[in-house]
């Protein structure tokens, strides 16, 4: 690769960081031009670390004969963890080197794990790269960007190609870390604020006191006798009980494109929202329906291995909020406030009294299409705070779940 070329590819690498392209676009797009530029780059991946409640990392794997190139997430599991141990990326990690180079022969079949594939497909030369970030640039695990590169060339690399790799992989290092903490910064705020929260405050909504008026569904549940059985379980049950069911009513409500807006101890708030009402209230009814299955479905499977169960008290409500940035200057919250978030706290706290797990109030009713038909009143209350008595609502008992 001449300088001319050299330069151009740092050109190429430069504007797709700038441009905010993916990994896998910035990794096809410089093995493709390299490729064509004479570096004979048969195979390359790419890892980084990121902040996830799941995953550890991804991999970004180009090989020259697929059109593709493939994603892998890695999460922190043993057999994770032994793969990694048996790469040449643990042990640039453990030697403190930035680059290991091996000739593909038979020799060096059994050194790592990763040698046997490459050259069953016919790779002659093999190279790993560590580019570290300094000590106050480290996010979580995230402490580098590792990537190798193979080919397949009778002569393998030489002493040129590396020159060129070693020029050119700390630019594109930087470019997939720029993407890297791009999406590290989407995770966690859709995570800790919710998906549309999220979105909402990487747009630039940041502004304290700054709120939209919006319609939504509102979604009020907490778990039956948390405090009794926190006080009674084994220490070491309480967080993966709360973790069990709060997978379960979560996932309803993102299955029907709910929002979770805020997590109290074992209660859930969140809304559903759209320009059509009668839609938006179906979809809180389904996810209530689908949500009272899962944890069905959970306490039969707690209940087998001997573990504490306990149900999901819910309310659903349909009104007027204030949505946005509420708090301090030091601390805010993106979430909703209004007379009708005090209402749907009040329905659940009636669940209680009643001796139902789901109720409803007299507006969500009105509102909520099909499943009308379904709802039969459990009389009219007053709620504590709120000026007029109100009619509740529940589900039929044999609509509320599919199966005893």
């Amino acid at each position: 690769m001449d300088g001319a070329q050299l330069a151009e590819l740092a050109a190429w690498i430069t504007e797709a960081g700038l441009a905010g392209q993916s990994e896998i676009e910035t990794l096809t797009g410089f093995c493709e031009r390299a490729v064509g530029f004479g570096l004979p780059i048969a195979r390359a991946i790419v890892l980084a670390d990121t902040l996830h409640p799941i995953y550890e990392g991804r991999a970004f794997r180009w090989n020259r004969d697929k059109d593709t190139t493939v994603l892998t997430e890695y999460g922190r599991t043993e057999e994770d963890l032994g793969r990694w141990q048996r790469s040449p990326f643990f042990y640039l990690e453990r030697s403190d080197e930035t680059l290991f180079r091996r000739r593909l022969t038979s020799a060096a079949k059994n050194e790592f794990s990763i040698f046997p594939e490459l050259i069953a497909a016919g790779m002659t030369d093999y190279i790993a790269m560590v580019n570290r970030f300094a000590n106050e640039a480290v996010i979580g695990d995230m402490d580098g960007i590792y990537s190798s590169w193979a080919t397949d060339a009778p002569a393998g690399f030489s002493d040129s190609h590396i020159t060129d790799l070693r020029q050119l992989i700390p630019l594109l290092a930087l470019t997939v870390k720029a993407a890297s903490l791009a999406r590290i910064a989407e995770t966690l705020v859709e995570t800790y604020l919710g998906r549309d929260a999220g979105k909402r405050v990487l747009r630039g909504q940041i502004d304290r006191g700054i709120t939209d008026q919006i319609e939504a569904a509102l979604w009020f549940s907490d778990l039956r006798s948390y405090t009794r059985i926190a006080d009674s379980a084994a220490p070491g049950e309480i967080i993966p009980l709360l973790n069990d069911y709060s997978d379960a009513i979560i996932s309803a409500i993102y299955h029907e494109s709910g929002d979770v807006l805020k997590l109290i101890g074992d209660g859930v708030l969140a809304i559903f929202t759209g320009e059509n009402r009668v839609r938006v209230c179906e979809s809180a009814m389904a996810a209530a329906i689908a949500a009272r299955q899962s944890v069905l479905d959970l306490n039969h499977t707690r209940s087998v291995e001997n573990l504490p169960v306990t149900d999901m008290y819910l309310a659903l409500h349909v009104g007027t909020v204030f949505y946005g940035n509420i708090g301090s200057k030091e601390r805010l919250d993106f979430t909703v406030i209004g007379p009708a978030v005090n209402e749907v706290s009040r329905i659940a706290a009636m669940c209680r009294s009643v001796d139902q797990p789901l109720l409803v109030s007299s507006a969500f009713a009105a509102a909520v299409g099909d499943f009308r038909s379904h709802l039969v009143s459990v009389g009219r209350f007053a709620l504590r705070g709120v000026a007029q008595p109100q009619e509740l609502y529940t589900l039929d008992a044999d609509l509320q779940i599919r199966k005893e």
